[in-house]
């Protein structure tokens, strides 16, 4: 059972939670057992949102045998926390690959992009949850379920120790594994969440056995990855591959949770140029590869297709940039091709 999908800004689009379609497929044929309660798209038990506000998934998968799909590269709407009880599976945040292995935990904020296996998810057994605090940019601040009964001293180092270091993989202990499974076995035993209250204990210890195996790890903290340039150098990488998207100003500074001051501020630091600037730079230099690639494309349709509003502007800015309009870039280029040749 599923519920409805959470929806969510993200370059520029109304984006909809992580539906773990591979999990799904793969637990409805049987391959893995899979145990959760589950609200938004996630796989699992459907559950209220009054039970556990802020946890949009909460349960486990037991693979037994090798496996043909993986959870491709994605985002999720909070904190998620996962837990290799037995087996190894290969795990990826950007571009670091890792091999877990049993006992190992791994921590993903909403704005790192991750996938589990590679393509494959290998033989194992793995607990999550995923917590939304509120946030999907680094600078913002954490917002906890108010059902989190650390005291404020406790709850502010976590905090910290999850915003200013974002090693992805750490060593669990006995206590944390002891939690997962008395998670798992409520679960498995209960699908009407009946046991929520047992549930909330057990998040709650867990949280302080995590707090305890960051403090004895190796961790090196470091302030400026909770900077609001932080969130635009962000947002840069992604605007690369995204440019095509109807930004504006507006839409910009509000997709980094800035104000439109601050986000020209920073953008102007890290590109030297305004970000209609930086973007036109991006669509104008896409379109002049389509303009060669594609010949049998219409001007119009490559200038549309690159996030111009209009053809009258396309030409306009891609005059300004190579100095002709985009059909004569295109005649000289063949030209030049022809001979070549």
């Amino acid at each position: 059972m599923r519920t409805k999908n959470a929806t969510y800004r993200e370059y520029g689009k109304v984006y909809r939670s992580d539906s773990c379609d591979p999990l799904i497929i793969a637990w409805q044929n049987g391959k893995v057992q899979l145990e959760a309660w589950a609200k938004l798209s996630y796989p699992g038990y459907g559950v209220s949102d009054k039970v556990l506000p802020g946890i949009n998934t909460i349960g486990f998968w037991d693979a037994h045998h090798a496996q043909e799909w993986g959870l491709g590269y994605h985002r999720n709407e909070g904190i998620e926390i996962t837990f290799l009880e037995t087996g190894s599976m290969s795990f990826s945040v950007e571009d670091d690959e890792f091999l877990l292995t049993s006992d190992n935990f791994t921590i993903t904020r909403p704005w790192q992009l991750h996938k589990v296996g590679n393509p494959n998810i290998g033989v194992g057994k793995l607990h999550w949850l995923i917590l939304d605090v509120g946030v999907r940019h680094p600078h913002q601040e954490w917002k906890w379920p108010s059902w989190i009964l650390l005291n404020k001293k406790d709850l502010e180092e976590l905090s910290k120790m999850l915003r200013q270091n974002e090693q992805p993989v750490w060593k669990g202990n006995a206590e944390m594994k002891r939690c997962f499974l008395k998670i798992a076995q409520l679960i498995q035993n209960d699908r009407t969440a009946a046991n929520e209250s047992w549930v909330v204990i057990y998040v709650n210890e867990l949280l302080m056995h995590m707090l305890s195996a960051l403090r004895q790890g190796s961790a090196h903290f470091n302030e400026s990855l909770t900077d609001s340039i932080r969130t635009v150098r962000l947002f840069i990488k992604d605007l690369k591959m995204n440019f095509y998207e109807p930004w504006t100003l507006e839409s910009m500074a509000d997709h980094c949770a800035l104000g439109i001051t601050r986000f020209v501020h920073y953008f102007r630091q890290l590109t030297n140029n305004s970000p209609m600037q930086y973007l036109n730079y991006l669509r104008v230099k896409a379109a002049a590869e389509q303009l060669i690639k594609y010949p049998n494309r219409t001007v119009s349709h490559i200038g549309y297709g690159c996030g111009f509003s209009s053809s009258q502007y396309f030409a306009t800015v891609f005059r300004k940039h190579f100095g002709c309009t985009p059909g004569d870039f295109r005649e000289r280029r063949g030209m030049v091709s022809a001979k070549i040749r």
